[in-house]
């Protein structure tokens, strides 16, 4: 459980969200196996909703890991472009393997590298940014991204409510104080940022939605 719901709302939730294809299911195991943090069930399958309904074009996404959200992501749409970035090279590898073996080479590019210095040097625009890497940056990686975000785009947050410690001092652990006040302060400004409609949405770790004004 990550602190967010009960255990039988969250088991209720994903019992009730239709099964993955076979490969995406073994992508699952792998990462619980391996202790490789993945998109939540319930938090991929709004993703689903919500890009069937905005059909995006380009989808830039902030932390690759193995791979299974960009092939998540390149499921539900048909053409679209999905830009990955990752500085784990032991993950890059297995998500190039796992993107290849889903025949996806050729509509997920992934860059290389560390975020924030990838993003400054983008200079496509996306229609949905889904930002899901390092939480201490996320207010750094949204500013970056907020600039290549197209016109009634949105960018989607993972894991911003962290184990239920940023709404509740009750829940912090020591070591994760810094990352607590970080989240706590991107929350603020995303939620007060002229231009933009954001929500925060108690699903899996926390979600954070962000809608870019037209």
């Amino acid at each position: 459980m990550s602190n967010i719901n009960e255990d039988y709302i969250e088991d209720y939730i994903r019992g009730i969200i239709p099964k993955n294809s076979f490969y995406l299911l073994k992508l699952e195991e792998y990462a619980h196996e391996n202790h490789v943090p993945i998109v939540q069930p319930e938090v991929a399958q709004l993703m689903r909703v919500l890009l069937k309904n905005n059909k995006p074009r380009n989808i830039l996404e902030i932390g690759t890991a193995i791979g299974y959200s960009a092939i998540m992501m390149a499921e539900v749409t048909k053409e679209t472009i999905i830009t990955t970035i990752e500085r784990n090279e032991e993950m890059i590898n297995l998500a190039k393997q796992n993107i290849a073996n889903f025949k996806y080479s050729e509509r997920i590019k992934i860059l290389e590298g560390d975020a924030e210095e990838i993003l400054p040097n983008l200079e496509e625009k996306y229609d949905f940014i889904f930002i899901d890497a390092a939480k201490g940056q996320y207010i750094e990686f949204f500013k970056h991204c907020s600039k290549l975000l197209n016109p009634c785009g949105m960018i989607v947050s993972d894991n911003v409510l962290y184990k239920g410690m940023v709404a509740t001092d009750d829940l912090v652990v020591k070591r994760k104080k810094t990352i607590v006040k970080r989240l706590r302060t991107f929350l603020n400004y995303i939620n007060g940022l002229e231009g933009y409609t954001s929500c925060v949405l108690p699903l899996g770790d926390g979600v954070a939605l962000t809608y870019k004004e037209d």
